[in-house]
């Protein structure tokens, strides 16, 4: 009866350990879909941002007029130019987005801005100022722009720097996933015009690059959960066999003790 207990404690506390290891499969991006990982249709291409509610753009008008810069970019502007997005000053220089999807522009007034691309916005600021000030260009960017990350003890606020990112380049900024990160499960919480959305997808499938959750968009918050493995903190073979010994060891030291009184009979 005695060794009868043991194999079976042995058998289901080795079946636990197995199905408990972090594996490579776990692990591993840009694995080809099969029956655990699933496939994404080629649903949708990289879109340019369109301008909302509360962001916040860069404006800097070039004319022939010195006058006309002056007016409209100040002293400041062109320093901060170039550096704008990673700029703490840069909410002095830049331009709100209001809840009427508006602007207030220097000498022109609103400017309706809301639902439009940048490139959009900067054809419709350079229509609003060719009345007043013909010969005039404008660079339009949107600055402060950031996206969050939280779970799977990679918690972080990272500034958006190029015009798109896409969720590995997201990672990396925030030094990957971490061993026990479940990247079956990746949730990015996104606010659109329609109210607050959640996509779920497995961050481990190849077909990912040509979905809706390659990329991602200011505001966006990552949100990875931990595997449930990490109980067990098991990596590899090594560390399997060291804790099934330990825990067997463990298991008969206490056996004897209730059982047969520390005799060792």
């Amino acid at each position: 009866m005695y060794r009868i207990c043991l194999r079976l404690l042995f058998i289901s506390f080795l079946l636990v350990q197995l199905s408990s290891c972090v594996t490579a499969r776990k692990l591993n991006y840009m694995q080809d879909p099969n029956n655990i990982i699933p496939a994404y249709k080629d649903s949708v291409a990289y879109e340019d941002y369109r301008l909302r509610t509360g962001d916040k753009i860069f404006v800097r008008v070039y004319s022939t007029h010195e006058e006309t810069n002056a007016l409209f970019n100040g002293p400041y502007n062109q320093l901060l130019s170039v550096s704008m997005d990673a700029n703490p000053q840069a909410d002095l220089y830049s331009y709100t987005v209001q809840p009427n999807g508006s602007i207030v522009f220097p000498m022109i007034g609103e400017v309706s801005v809301a639902g439009k691309t940048a490139r959009e916005a900067t054809r419709t600021l350079e229509k609003a100022i060719e009345p007043l000030y013909s010969f005039s260009t404008i660079e339009l960017r949107v600055v402060n722009r950031y996206f969050s990350i939280i779970g799977a003890n990679r918690t972080g606020y990272y500034p958006i720097l190029r015009e798109k990112i896409n969720i590995f380049q997201a990672l990396a900024m925030a030094g990957d996933a971490g061993t026990y990160a479940d990247r079956s499960r990746v949730r990015i919480i996104r606010e659109t015009d329609h109210g607050t959305v959640v996509k779920v997808f497995d961050l481990r499938s190849e077909s990912i690059l040509n979905s809706e959750y390659y990329y991602i968009e200011p505001n966006d918050v990552i949100y990875i959960q931990k595997l449930d493995e990490q109980f067990f903190s098991i990596l590899n073979l090594p560390s399997l066999i060291a804790t099934t010994i330990s825990t067997i060891s463990f298991g008969i030291f206490m056996y004897n003790i209730l059982f047969t009184g520390g005799s060792g009979n």
